[in-house]
């Protein structure tokens, strides 16, 4: 599975996402215990969304400057921007897990923000999945995610916003998302997703009919979670599907990973 590219193994996260129900909404709610140990697996492969370790390697002998610096100028402060990269990182491997039979292909859109204070543009999550890849079938698929993430208590409504933005990428946000990814990628590293992939489905119609799933999906904290299920709908949408994600203690585990991130390019200190 080509997102093995950021390190994991994703046979050994999927209990994580095991669902607790699966309509009207998919709801799942991650352990404890499984929450616990994300800083010390999360570190590398979050770090490895925002650079490949190559171009970390070649911009460090051409700088000068230590990894560390150059990590720091892609990673978010502690910020909700943070909060809202690691929901979008945690969706991005719920689908790689529940889709575990099928090999999928994740443009690392957070390799290609302008700011890194600011969100990435255009819809948050893609995946492709070619089963006869390099031939086109009509078993391909198309996984678009919007997500929104609620790590502390406010006025915003995580589930329902999802829901609103959802329809754009339905709408007209996923064919904009595609175009910007192309010419992107004609620069810049975005992973293991060639420009082949991506034309494959801007070019819809010199292939056989694709599979197009969109997902609304809200990464909440586990506390907040009872009171933010009521904006979740009552019957199973006809062109989306809900995913609730609710983690415990999300804020803390999210900035343990970043830092964790951090820590993976740290450099030894000397003796004194």
């Amino acid at each position: 599975m080509r997102v093995k590219e950021l390190g994991i193994d994703i046979e050994a996260i999927s209990d994580w996402f095991a669902g607790e129900q699966q309509s009207p909404y998919v709801l799942v709610r991650v352990s404890d215990e499984h929450a616990a140990v994300w800083a010390e697996i999360l570190g590398t492969p979050v770090r490895r969304c925002y650079i490949d370790d190559a171009v970390l390697d070649s911009r460090a002998k051409a700088t000068g400057h230590p990894k560390s610096e150059l990590l720091a100028a892609k990673l978010p402060d502690r910020s909700s921007t943070m909060s809202g990269d690691f929901g979008e990182i945690l969706v991005f491997l719920y689908h790689a897990a529940v889709e575990s039979e099928d090999e999928l292909i994740g443009p690392k859109k957070w390799r290609l923000k302008q700011d890194r204070t600011k969100p990435a543009p255009h819809s948050d999550v893609i995946h492709f999945i070619l089963p006869s890849w390099p031939e086109s079938s009509h078993k391909d698929r198309l996984l678009c995610s919007e997500v929104k993430t609620k790590a502390t208590s406010g006025s915003s409504s995580p589930i329902s916003s999802a829901i609103a933005d959802c329809e754009k990428d339905r709408t007209s946000r996923l064919a904009k998302t595609l175009v910007w990814l192309k010419e992107r990628a004609l620069h810049e590293d975005i992973g293991t997703t060639d420009i082949a992939h991506i034309e494959r489905f801007i070019k819809s119609t010199d292939h056989p009919e694709a599979e197009k799933s969109f997902y609304a999906a809200a990464v909440i904290c586990s506390e907040l979670v009872d009171d933010e299920l009521a904006e979740a709908p009552d019957k199973q949408p006809t062109d989306h599907t809900v995913v609730v994600i609710a983690v415990p203690d999300l804020k803390a585990h999210y900035e343990e990973v970043f830092d964790a991130a951090h820590s993976t390019v740290a450099e030894p200190v000397g003796d004194t």
